[in-house]
């Protein structure tokens, strides 16, 4: 969410960032809307101190037995201009409000420009992909060979882009994604938490999905009425909004947040991709990093957070790269993103298993999330907001089981994970 000020301070600079994003300058337009507001705003508050006045005199020329039907009639004439311009100055703030919360974050001086993921930039590659005696299988045919993941009976409960998991697979998932938070909090010092997954629109409204991306939520109905509650997409709903409404003293920060959940996305604009297997699914299990910081903490958190990330990958002894996207692929509320991409032998590609973003005040403005810089009386200012995937579970497990199959189809357990396995060093098909 952008401040009018800074549209009317630095026009060129917002337009230039729209324009890195592949959209058209705005701020022309958004400034005539912006003086529109003002000139009626301040007319309104003239009429207002009038009526203000004129109730005054009102009363003194009663108590003193004077006429006060030239008064009435003016406070009728008075009231009528009122609720005029009150209704264009609402009119002109809802128009702004609207146009404001569906732009994107500008992105950061030293986000690579691009129109799309092919002109992201890679940053380092770490791990070498395995050379293969066999032909690698993807996962959803691991899987079903094993009897440990079943799609047609998913399909069954819950139509496509669902599984079940069975066994080992199940407890898989779970170990994943357990491992992942003892990382987090005792390596990174992370604050575990555990929150709703169902939350209101002012939570989705603070971080950025709604009202643009709507059609990618799933909402919840009571009967034949919205509930006014939304299955989570992502923890980072729940766990940005913490703050939501505050003001935190500068001591407090950076706060760490990090939580497992499932999530939830109706993935509307995804039709045709990845419709086997567990890529790309309507509930998904993912852990996610929260970080709360002050402005000269951002970058910094970003490269610290992007290293818990990765910090898993490396454990798990999986190929990945880091990628810097390009201002045609960040997301909506970033204004840099860092992608690590996993290596999926049975796809012969890297594909996204983690997503860090900063993302400025563009989120905290949204929210009205405020620190207080050195304590004191001192102005509250808007901390900045980071979000990343620690990593998503999902993914971790199609990553482990192309990676670490074997020639007869049974997929080897890495060392981290097998205290969290009970000792389990291998799957293998399941017995019915």
């Amino acid at each position: 969410m952008f401040d009018l000020r800074f549209i009317r301070n630095s026009p060129d600079l917002f337009d230039a960032g729209l324009v890195r994003r592949g959209q058209q300058p705005l701020s022309a337009s958004i400034l005539e809307l912006d003086e529109q507001h003002r000139t009626f705003l301040t007319g309104l508050q003239t009429l207002q101190a009038c009526r203000n006045q004129l109730a005054k005199d009102f009363g003194k020329t009663k108590r003193e037995g004077g006429d006060v039907s030239a008064l009435t009639e003016q406070s009728e004439e008075i009231k009528e201009k009122i609720s005029e311009l009150e209704g264009l100055v609402q009119s002109l703030e809802g128009e702004l409000h609207t146009i404001l919360s569906e732009l994107p974050n500008t992105p950061a001086l030293d986000c690579p420009d691009g129109k799309s993921e092919d002109d992201n930039i890679e940053i380092r590659r770490i791990g070498t992909p395995r050379q293969f005696a066999f032909t690698p299988l993807n996962h959803d045919e691991l899987g079903e060979s094993l009897g440990l993941m079943d799609f047609e009976r998913a399909a069954k409960l819950s139509g496509a882009r669902f599984v079940v998991l069975y066994d080992g697979l199940a407890r898989l998932e779970r170990a994943l994604a357990t491992f992942m938070l003892d990382i987090h909090t005792t390596e990174f010092g992370y604050q575990e938490v555990y929150v709703p997954l169902l939350v209101k629109d002012a939570a989705l409204f603070g971080t950025g999905q709604l009202p643009k991306f709507q059609d990618d939520l799933f909402q919840t109905m009571i009967g034949e009425s919205a509930s006014g509650h939304w299955l989570i997409p992502t923890s980072e709903v729940a766990l940005t909004n913490l703050v939501a409404g505050e003001i935190l003293s500068e001591a407090e920060l950076p706060l760490r947040y990090t939580a497992y959940t499932p999530c939830f996305r109706a993935e509307a604009g995804a039709a045709g991709r990845d419709t086997r297997g567990m890529i790309r699914q309507h509930q998904f299990g993912k852990v996610e990093m929260v970080s709360i910081t002050t402005p000269e903490q951002s970058v910094a958190e970003h490269e610290r957070m992007t290293t818990a990330a990765e910090t898993v990958l490396q454990r798990l002894g999986l190929p990945y790269r880091v990628v810097a996207l390009c201002t045609g692929d960040i997301g909506f509320c970033a204004e840099k993103t860092y992608d690590l991409d996993v290596w999926l032998p049975g796809q012969n590609a890297y594909r996204e298993i983690s997503s860090c973003s900063r993302c400025h005040t563009f989120q905290a403005r949204r929210m009205n999330a405020r620190y207080r810089p050195g304590g004191g009386d001192n102005k509250p200012q808007f901390v900045h907001t980071l979000n990343g995937s620690g990593v998503a579970v999902g993914r971790a497990l199609v990553a482990i089981m192309e990676n670490y199959q074997e020639s007869d189809g049974s997929i080897a357990i890495p060392d981290v994970l097998v205290p969290y396995m009970g000792g389990v060093k291998k799957l293998e098909r399941r017995q019915n």
